[in-house]
């Protein structure tokens, strides 16, 4: 896979849903995503019931498969139209195409929207090619073979197998503004005995950490004040972030290493992460050092980090955008 789940996350489903290493396409399926996915037999279908924004009621005939994505428009929204290359905040709900079992969904619910980057080096090239072209407002379905997913491999944490199609069904809520490229605020001193940042060119932080016990208590500090958008409880949120352990001092997880912000529910991260992220701004730059009881403590440590259960944890988080 290109991306990794990242250390913070409790859930994992958009990193589930990230692009593996590209298939071989056939010339249908290049021809495709250059524009429009056009329906088909499958697609069509599709029985889907509900209103748009609620959880769909999906019927078929099973087992269903097919040999390249298709894709149908229940519910047409007048909205702005989704392009490659779009940040697309949807819920959605995933049902195995052999069995007619559902694998995966948002809920459908107040503060479950997912963002997919539209983009097939980001995410899955059946999910792209289902949401590109789309409005917002639109309920679109798509039905989508192995080689636009995970491929032979599969994709184990669903129950999805690399001879299994998906039909895919999703609620195209909005189309996100692009997330900036690094903080942008005004710098702001540190409190004392904070761990002390630098920052290279592109924004990559050195942290230090001070040669002292670690406080007891959640601290956080803004060292770079914007006044972008607040960050709301249930905000779906793109950061750059480096985690850092402050019994050794080692960088344990970030996204500045692998070379491209990450995206996560404020819900779906340790406790001090998203006291952390809750009520900054866009464009704010924010330090957290995060005792056990609010990192991985409960947890039990978290050992492919090399994190103890009384680790202190300490975070640097670039806030880039929120939705």
């Amino acid at each position: 896979m290109r991306a990794a789940a990242t250390l913070v996350m409790v859930f994992g489903l958009v990193a589930t849903l990230a692009a593996c290493a590209p298939a071989e396409q056939s010339g249908d399926a290049k021809k495709a995503s250059e524009g429009c996915t056009p329906s088909g037999s499958a697609s069509e279908s599709i029985e889907v019931t509900g209103d748009f924004g609620a959880k769909p009621e999906i019927k078929f005939e099973t087992p269903l498969s097919v040999k390249k994505t298709e894709r149908s428009v229940v519910i047409e929204g007048d909205g702005e139209k989704i392009e490659n290359g779009s940040i697309a905040n949807i819920d959605f709900t995933m049902v195995n195409a052999e069995t007619g079992e559902e694998v995966s969904t948002t809920g459908h619910t107040e503060g479950t929207a997912t963002p997919i980057t539209v983009d097939e080096e980001q995410f899955l090239s059946g999910l792209v090619k289902t949401l590109e072209c789309s409005a917002v407002g639109s309920r679109v379905v798509g039905v989508i073979p192995p080689a636009d997913l995970w491929g032979d491999a599969g994709a184990e944490p669903l129950g999805v197998t690399g001879e299994q199609s998906l039909v895919f069904v999703a609620d195209v809520l909005a189309i996100a503004e692009p997330p900036l490229e690094r903080a942008e605020g005004t710098p702001q001193e540190a409190p004392a005995g904070f761990p002390t940042v630098e920052l290279a060119e592109d924004g990559t932080p050195t942290v230090t950490i001070p040669d002292a016990a670690p406080p007891a208590d959640l601290q956080i500090a803004v060292l770079q004040k914007a006044e972008g958008t607040v960050v709301e409880d249930g905000d779906t949120v793109t950061v750059h972030y480096q985690g850092i352990n402050w019994r050794t001092g080692e960088v344990f997880d970030g996204s500045w290493e692998r070379g491209e912000p990450t995206q996560f529910p404020t819900t779906g991260v340790i406790e001090g992460f998203q006291k952390a992220l809750v009520g900054q701004n866009v464009g704010s730059q924010v330090i957290a050092i995060i005792p056990p009881a609010q990192g991985y403590g409960p947890q039990g440590g978290n050992d492919q980090a090399g994190i103890a259960a009384d680790d202190t944890l300490v975070f640097i988080v670039d806030i880039l955008a929120t939705s």
